[in-house]
């Protein structure tokens, strides 16, 4: 929790009022909204995109699944971030600071011990290259060991399509977890993946 606090701190956000998801539809990110005049480019420099982009992603690869999706979608414009880049990602330090009791939490008591993954795409949601993103989440024994959200390699042509590499993902995922899990005697049972 003390992280968390000290990058919404860092960034000057602990004052300011939390939302309740990590990134708002309203937020249609793309290129365009990159500066293009050198007095925009300029106003850019004195702000801490990459810094703070940096900082959550830190958070997002450790402790916080749950924004995993949006420092994807932002962290996209870090070469050349724009105004509307930055009110979205003030708006995921917004969310940060209202979510700072949330963690991965393992319990010794847990009677849960399946692999458990969810997968998903979101067809065509990048505007700049309209490919795909896909998401997955897998869980064991309540607790998340594993996640990702990233664009998909190739421009899917359908949302079918999209699905089938998102799923495809996954389950090579799923297979390498299993594969570690069996190695070291922890896991009996199937592992379930929900699409």
């Amino acid at each position: 929790m003390s992280y968390v606090k000290n990058v919404v701190e860092k960034f000057s956000m602990s004052n300011a009022k939390p939302t309740s998801v990590p990134l708002a539809a309203h937020f249609q990110l793309c290129k365009n909204q990159s500066p293009n005049s050198e007095t925009e480019k300029e106003r850019m420099k004195n702000i801490p995109y990459s810094n703070a982009i940096g900082s959550v992603m830190y958070l997002m690869v450790s402790t916080r699944p749950d924004i995993a999706y949006a420092v994807s979608c932002l962290s996209r414009f870090m070469s050349n971030a724009g105004l509307p880049h930055w009110g979205a990602l003030k708006w995921l330090l917004r969310y940060l600071n209202g979510s700072m009791d949330i963690g991965i939490i393992f319990s010794k008591h847990s009677d849960d011990v399946n692999l458990i993954g969810y997968v998903d795409s979101n067809y065509a949601n990048d505007r700049d290259s309209r490919r795909s993103t896909t998401s997955y989440v897998f869980t064991l024994c309540g607790a998340c060991i594993s996640w990702k959200s990233q664009l998909q390699n190739i421009v899917g042509l359908s949302t079918t399509e999209a699905e089938y590499i998102a799923t495809t993902e996954a389950l090579k995922e799923a297979i390498w977890l299993k594969g570690l899990l069996d190695e070291i005697g922890f896991l009996k049972q199937k592992v379930t993946v929900f699409f």
